[in-house]
């Protein structure tokens, strides 16, 4: 049988999903708000649509879900148009997918969390994925599954290309850890949950490796030949908003559930190894 999976909000994450699927046959519709954005999701193999759009036909044909559309002020923007026209379709989906992040945990401290830990971000961000979470797995009959991902990193994305282009920071905050993810793994994640449903099901979604930012980006540095940056204190760094929220939470997240449950053999079980990989495929 056919499957089609209708990916909203189609991005970094989604689309090496697709790359995945693709390949064996699947069909991939997935929403973007950038029409220039159409050539390139049809060389990928993906069938653009124009967000924000009328879901009926496409969740019709839909078997599978995956939503990675963040939540607003307003709420979560998929569920503020469609939330009637995904819950019609509900019983007939096998799986759907809820991207979130591993800010639903707030800060620990540098501490460890798993997915039993207590959800209390103290960021508006955090708080807005939390409800965003519940609002999903509380729609009857939907095989809804989350996945709380740590910083996300890949191809084009990560420590090079800032400090190429000279905008990398190594900000400096004591006791400030994070854990991480490469877009792969995450890709593999959500497929392995997809060959092994269980509706309701939360998963944390990072490597084995949490360390302090200022480490990844010395090393990513060494590796290009580079001198780090300058060390600079959290307090005097010049960050956006949104960058220096990220910093108000100190945390190592658990991994073990997608490793003991959906039986995931990470490719990139730590940072080294990611860097290392990506550099070379640079070069090829």
């Amino acid at each position: 049988m056919s499957k089609t999976l209708l990916s909203l909000g189609h991005g970094f994450s989604a689309q090496a999903l697709a790359d995945r699927l693709v390949p064996q046959g699947w069909r991939v519709i997935g929403t973007t708000r950038k029409p220039e954005k159409f050539a390139q999701l049809k060389a990928q193999g993906v069938e653009p649509l124009l967000w924000p759009c009328d879901l009926e036909r496409p969740l019709s044909e839909a078997t599978h879900l995956l939503t990675s559309a963040g939540p607003d002020a307003e709420g979560d923007p998929i569920l503020r148009q469609a939330y009637a026209a995904i819950a019609k379709v509900a019983p007939k989906l096998e799986w759907v997918g809820y991207l979130s992040t591993t800010g639903v945990y707030g800060d620990h401290d540098g501490g460890w969390v798993d997915e039993t830990s207590p959800t209390e971000p103290a960021t508006v961000r955090g708080q807005r994925r939390v409800k965003s979470e519940k609002e999903w797995l509380n729609i009857p009959e939907l095989p809804v599954h989350v996945f709380r991902l740590a910083g996300i990193y890949g191809p084009g994305r990560g420590p090079f290309a800032k400090l190429r282009k000279g905008v990398a920071q190594r900000v400096i905050k004591k006791n400030q850890i994070f854990s991480r993810t490469h877009v792969e793994d995450i890709a593999q994640v959500l497929e392995a949950s997809i060959n092994a449903p269980n509706p309701g099901r939360i998963y944390n979604v990072c490597d084995d490796d949490p360390q302090p930012p200022e480490v990844v980006l010395e090393y990513a540095a060494h590796l290009l030949g580079m001198e780090p940056p300058p060390a600079v204190p959290f307090e005097d760094a010049d960050m956006s908003p949104m960058a220096r929220s990220f910093y108000s939470d100190s945390k190592r997240v658990r991994n073990d559930r997608i490793k003991d449950e959906l039986g995931v053999a990470l490719k990139y079980p730590d940072f080294k190894s990611a860097l290392h990989a990506m550099l070379e495929e640079e070069t090829k």
